[in-house]
């Protein structure tokens, strides 16, 4: 059992991008893990519609659908996921045995709250899903990190940042990223897929959250020696450059070519290429084809 629900009306959201170099880490690993076609593949999130409950559907019955909709979408068809509730601190755990059959339990209270099962069953059947492709990062922490970042970037963790809300009455947080994260993670996504998940969100916190993660990602793309770098980008590169600086993003080595190394803004594989001025680069990891003035 994981302790990544946090609900209650005095709690402390953390926020901000703390661990965003093991997102990254993590997104890199998926590509490298699945392959950049089946990570494609993944181009059409989990629509709120199947994850919805009506007044009447019995709780116990609707977490097997919406498991089975979970399974679908990341393609584990001989997996079969035994949902139940079980008075728990957390929101939710699974059993990760040799399979076919998997046991969830879930935390009682989403049979109050089923707008919030989806996301915990996105969490959970991700676990699921990563074990059987042996994909996992040494240490509790990391290995949610990753967990959670899988389910947002293959289409079904959108639910666990819809499920952010804060309000006079009550707080609630499911995953171990923080809001701004999971927005960022989105974003990285809708930059690949072009698919838009604004407009799925029910918590306004979520769509803000979102809304951040958004610009820290678009940054991604404008950091030197990327073409789409601003003015002081490509300043304060030129002078690394003539020193043979390194800076958080970008690295020179050797001496008759030399070259720079860096972080594909999709996969965040790094990169090395001359330094010879303007020219293309191709990601050897996603394929993705780069403009970039070295």
């Amino acid at each position: 059992m994981r302790g990544w629900s946090r609900v209650g009306t005095d709690i402390e959201i953390q926020h901000g991008f703390p661990h965003l170099e093991t997102v990254r880490s993590a997104i890199t690993a998926l590509y490298r893990r699945l392959s950049p076609d089946t990570v494609r593949s993944f181009d059409t999130s989990v629509l709120p519609v199947e994850v919805a409950f009506s007044d009447d559907e019995d709780p116990y019955l609707g977490v097997q659908r919406v498991a089975g909709v979970m399974v679908r979408h990341l393609r584990l068809p001989d997996a079969r996921m035994i949902v139940s509730f079980r008075e728990m601190r957390h929101a939710g755990s699974v059993e990760l045995a040799a399979g076919p059959e998997y046991f969830i339990e879930l935390n009682p209270r989403f049979k109050t709250h089923r707008r919030d099962i989806g996301a915990a069953l996105a969490h959970e059947v991700m676990h699921v899903c990563l074990h059987r492709l042996g994909l996992e990062f040494a240490g509790t922490r990391d290995n949610e990190i990753l967990t959670d970042t899988a389910s947002a970037y293959l289409g079904a963790g959108w639910l666990l940042l819809d499920a952010y809300r804060e309000s006079s009455v009550s707080t609630q947080k499911l995953g171990y990223l923080t809001p701004e994260e999971f927005g960022y993670v989105l974003a990285k996504r809708a930059l690949v897929f072009g698919e838009d998940p604004a407009p799925w969100f029910t918590s306004p916190q979520a769509y803000e959250a979102y809304t951040a993660g958004a610009a820290r990602a678009r940054e991604d793309a404008r950091q030197p020696p990327l073409a789409a770098a601003g003015r002081w980008g490509r300043h304060r590169y030129a002078r690394d450059r003539r020193a043979g600086a390194a800076h958080a993003g970008y690295a020179f080595e050797g001496r008759d070519p030399v070259r720079v190394t860096f972080p594909c803004p999709t996969c965040h594989q790094r990169i090395r290429v001359a330094v010879a001025g303007h020219l293309r680069a191709r990601c050897g990891l996603c394929g993705t084809v780069l403009e970039c003035d070295t």
